[in-house]
């Protein structure tokens, strides 16, 4: 392998939000949050969906939508005003 030319590469713990499970494992993303385990300083990340919560793997048909879609929309464009109807008495 090439030297310098690889980025950091450092154990990290995935967490799913929903469950709280823990993914052990060596990524190149980092967070302010760490914690150590075993003796190991890991990066702590946490994730929306995993494999532990998501509906492919545990076949339930689930959404977990932390945001409307109203807000969303809101969010996204700002209120939107409708236009009046036309009348047909003109």
């Amino acid at each position: 392998m090439k030297s310098d030319i690889h980025p950091d590469y450092h154990p990290v713990i995935f967490q799913d939000m929903t469950s709280g499970k823990r993914y052990f494992t060596r990524s190149t993303a980092k967070s302010d949050k760490t914690e150590t385990v075993d003796g190991v300083d890991y990066f702590v990340i946490s994730a929306g969906v995993t494999a532990d919560t998501h509906p492919f793997f545990t076949g339930k048909s689930t959404f977990v939508d932390t945001e409307g879609r109203i807000d969303k929309f809101t969010k996204r464009f700002g209120s939107v005003r409708r236009a009046k109807k036309p009348s047909l008495s003109e």
